[in-house]
């Protein structure tokens, strides 16, 4: 084979320092094709819920609709509840994210440092609870909480996080746990002969060296607590609405909000009312990824977990 031939081969096929044309190729339609299955019920949420009810009934208008409104985003902010709803849920998420960050470091922390008796059994039990959904417990949690009248309050979600049994808290304190296991010694023990106490030696040191760990579970146990509507909607009832709550019974408020009339008839079969209000929804966890998405990335790869 001639030298041609052999670059022409070169450069389809590719070398161990380069990747070649064609593994090039067969990439990134592999990624678009991806992006795609990713994008597609976004982009499909974001055209009609720009569209009135006339486009939306209209087969010949599939993406671009022929009038732009807002008007879908008003009545479902409206509906929504407006910065009164998202206030009472970032509160109650943020404060139930930050207790259950600071509880799974405490936890994950203990179990990684210290010997002590019964250490296997917990770590065992830990594991169960991580496997066991969340269902299962749930009735004797809900009548736990209800003979103590917390029910239609936030502590049945708040309380179970400062106490390392939130939702998804046995994987957060095995992120903390595998990451300080990979702590070097030498820092504690140079702390300690300093005359750093145990906490001391936690929240100056050894806190401080895990803050990708603390990143990552903070942004996850913020957004699935966000997402929970299970849970939530039935340990807050009506007393406390949150921007998912209120999205699931949007079709109630609606009603409630806008009665059956000649005129807003037609409004009931608007259903680009639905995914402005999904849009709405959603948009608090875009704004919040954007700002830490490549601090992000960067502890999610330091940490050494994929997430779900």
């Amino acid at each position: 084979m001639s030298g041609m031939g052999k670059n022409a081969v070169r450069l389809l096929i590719g070398s161990q320092e380069r990747r070649g044309l064609l593994a090039s190729i067969v990439l990134y339609l592999t990624l678009a094709g991806v992006s795609f299955v990713f994008l597609y019920p976004i982009l499909f949420i974001i055209s009609g819920s720009a569209k009135d009810i006339y486009d939306l009934s209209n087969p010949l208008v599939r993406w671009v609709p022929t009038k732009i409104t807002f008007d879908n985003y008003v009545k479902a902010y409206n509906v929504l509840g407006g910065f009164r709803t998202l206030g009472v849920s970032l509160a109650v998420m943020l404060s139930t994210a930050l207790a259950q960050t600071a509880v799974s470091a405490l936890v994950g922390y203990g179990l990684a440092k210290y010997q002590f008796w019964g250490k296997p059994i917990f770590m065992g039990l830990l594991m169960v609870s991580f496997i066991l959904p969340p269902q299962t417990t749930f009735l004797s949690k809900y009548v736990l909480f209800n003979n103590f009248k917390m029910i239609g309050t936030v502590y049945p979600v708040l309380l179970p996080s400062l106490l390392g049994q939130g939702l998804k808290s046995a994987i957060f304190i095995l992120i903390f746990y595998q990451f300080f296991k990979m702590a070097p010694k030498s820092l504690d023990e140079a702390a300690f002969i300093d005359g750093a106490g145990h906490f001391t030696t936690f929240w100056r040191i050894n806190l401080a060296l895990a803050a990708p760990a603390i990143v990552v579970v903070f942004i996850f146990s913020f957004v699935w607590n966000w997402n929970d509507t299970y849970l939530t909607g039935t340990y807050f009832g009506t007393s406390v609405n949150t921007l998912p709550l209120m999205l699931e019974r949007f079709v109630e408020h609606f009603r409630k909000m806008y009665p059956t009339t000649a005129e807003n008839q037609l409004l009931r079969l608007n259903e680009g009312l639905r995914m402005a209000g999904t849009l709405l929804t959603i948009i608090p966890l875009v704004i919040i990824y954007v700002l830490v998405e490549r601090r992000l990335i960067e502890s999610i790869d330091r940490a050494g977990i994929t997430g779900e």
